[in-house]
């Protein structure tokens, strides 16, 4: 196993937006590809309860685009508003890129999960069960030169997007990912806090690291 090519991927996976190359199909077989490689991921029991919705028709991209502008614009909007510092402003633009052309993206992708978040139950169980899955699914675009960006913000108006695809009553969407090509590779690490500043050994707050 080539570790450099490994922690390249791993390192370098980015939430893409403004730089998704929105002009160039991508090729179905590719995304089933990466749909293969995600589904041997873990998941709570080995259920395999997930369920995976490919979108390519224009028109339904045109139209699960229309709801998620619908969701996020207000929410993005105020966010936009409220950002104090040159990266939120940066990260809230790139967002209402997003926004204002997830219909146009080459292929949309929802991650769903058989049945419904159980009403005070175990939430992260239950999400949990494809979490993994979805982000194999973008560890493995990223390696062959495509991007996603893992998005909810559609989901105020599940029920009209489960209508238009088809997507029954026991069956929840957690997810709405744009997949496409990027304009460009050079991806690099993001700026992250040290480790030692978010790692507590033992107990919450004990941070004497080994060595």
């Amino acid at each position: 196993m080539d570790l450099h090519d490994v922690d390249y991927v791993l390192t370098t996976t980015r939430a893409v937006r403004k730089r998704l190359d929105l002009d160039r199909p991508v090729e179905p077989a590719i995304v089933a590809d990466c749909l293969r490689l995600a589904l041997q991921a873990p998941t709570g029991g080995n259920r395999q309860n997930w369920r995976f919705v490919v979108v390519t028709d224009p028109d339904l991209r045109a139209a699960v685009g229309g709801h998620y502008r619908r969701g996020a614009l207000p929410y993005l909007q105020a966010g936009l508003a409220a950002a104090r510092t040159d990266q939120q402003r940066r990260v809230q633009s790139s967002a209402m890129f997003l926004a204002e052309n997830m219909g146009s993206a080459p292929v949309l992708v929802l991650p769903c999960v058989m049945g419904r978040p159980p009403a005070g139950g175990p939430q992260a169980a239950f999400y949990g069960t494809i979490l993994p899955a979805v982000w194999s699914f973008a560890l493995a675009l990223r390696s062959r030169g495509l991007g996603s960006a893992w998005t909810t913000l559609h989901l105020t108006y599940e029920r009209e997007v489960a209508e238009l695809l088809g997507i029954p009553d026991n069956v929840t969407q957690v997810a709405l990912l744009p997949v496409a090509y990027t304009k460009g590779l050079d991806f690099k690490p993001a700026d992250r806090r040290p480790v030692e500043q978010v790692t507590s050994w033992n107990r919450y707050g004990q941070n004497d690291f080994p060595g």
